[in-house]
């Protein structure tokens, strides 16, 4: 059977790149690891638990928040600090939905319906994202079954509605469109307001009076505060604007799109053609020159961490160890539990693979996209299926 190998891209199943920076400091082992999202060879595991993720992203979110306001009261040179403040915040959000609230979904978070059920439904309607027991349905009935990567997939809808690329583009168009969006009011605008229905849709009454609730006590309190800069500024604007860069960023690395030549929708080896690690980094220099070394640091710091910390949060760097394993209990350590299922894998899946580099897997993403049937993706066809609103694809 033919595979998404038959498409020309970056993807590779082994490589030494992460134990080639083993030159490094051994203090700086678990931090590139980390930020690489793979483990060096014979790096001893650590372990996460779901509740320290959940508490890390809580933190995370809550800390830049605090760094945010403290910036804006100081003003003058303290406004630097919103960067990180912002990126806090960011990272925080991306890690409650992409990790913990998927896990929710899953009834996987501490297998245990009603708190992962509660956790999940707080996450909805504090980041305002498709309601979760709406999600938690569609998710897997449609994302993880047999109509991953069919038009009744939500993330193959995005690509075709939201983001308008289809089949037989080419990589520059795509990007072209992917950029023009990322900056547009009108796209954020909509998306925006699909979050919100998506939400208040399917809400039932506390749910939506909550939400109101706590809309209005912050609306009052920036009033009587003399607050609404701080409150837009350090929260409104990373959970709409960066977050929705962050997410559309996101969808367009999560998975590839099946060749024409496939004609077999089923199975291990169908199902984990679709979908690959993404690993951030790149080979460090040879010699000791302290340009080569400057660069090399620069670009680890300024390229490859802002990806991984503000679009690939999380688990999404081995997104394709959790469409293998959706269930595993092993997931918060997920680094690791991807290795340890590389050297002992399940009979049946594909070998693993990855893409170096955030601008390399959507490169890899849009080269199979160009490749697809365009009969089979087409926007008539979309037209036809009775799906919900299209904006709401991105919460996938």
């Amino acid at each position: 059977m033919s595979t998404q190998a038959d498409v020309p891209t970056a993807l590779s199943t082994q490589d030494d790149v992460r134990d080639s920076m083993n030159r490094l400091p051994k203090v700086l082992a678990l931090p590139l690891t980390m930020l690489t999202g793979q483990p060096h060879t014979g790096q001893r595991p650590i372990r996460f638990t779901p509740t320290a993720h959940l508490v890390n992203a809580t933190l995370s979110m809550l800390t830049g928040v605090a760094v945010s306001t403290a910036a804006l009261a100081a003003g003058g040179w303290w406004l630097a600090l919103l960067l990180p403040g912002w990126a806090m915040t960011l990272h925080g959000m991306r890690n409650l939905r992409m990790m913990v609230f998927h896990q929710c979904a899953h009834r996987n978070m501490w297998a245990r319906r009603g708190p992962d059920a509660l956790v999940g439904r707080i996450i909805a309607g504090l980041l305002m994202v498709q309601h979760f027991e709406r999600y938690s349905v569609e998710h897997v009935s449609d994302h993880h079954a047999r109509h991953h990567m069919t038009l009744r997939d939500p993330t193959v809808q995005a690509f075709l509605v939201s983001l308008e690329l289809a089949p037989g583009m080419t990589r520059r168009q795509m990007w072209r469109r992917l950029l023009v969006k990322l900056v547009s009011p009108r796209f954020h605008a909509r998306f925006l307001l699909a979050r919100v229905r998506s939400y208040a849709h399917d809400a039932n009454g506390w749910e939506r009076a909550a939400a109101l609730t706590g809309a209005a006590v912050a609306a009052g309190l920036a009033t009587w505060l003399h607050g609404w800069l701080f409150l837009l500024v350090a929260w409104v604007l990373p959970l709409t604007l960066f977050y929705q860069v962050s997410n559309t960023l996101r969808l367009c690395v999560k998975h590839t799109f099946p060749p024409p030549s496939v004609t077999r929708r089923l199975g291990k080896e169908y199902f984990g053609s679709l979908t690959n690690a993404i690993f951030l980094g790149e080979r460090p220099p040879t010699g000791r020159g302290l340009l080569d070394w400057t660069r090399w640091w620069l670009r680890m710091l300024l390229v490859h961490f802002p990806a991984r910390y503000l679009v690939l949060t999380g688990d999404t760097v081995c997104h394709d160890f959790h469409h293998r394993h959706p269930m595993t209990r092993d997931w918060a350590n997920y680094i690791f539990a991807r290795a340890r299922d590389i050297e002992s894998p399940d009979a049946g899946w594909p070998a693993y693979r990855h893409v170096w580099g955030l601008v390399p897997a959507i490169d890899t993403v849009f080269a199979s996209l160009a490749a697809s049937d365009p009969a089979e993706y087409s926007r008539q066809r979309l037209a036809e299926i009775n799906h919900r609103e299209l904006f709401a694809a991105f919460d996938d």
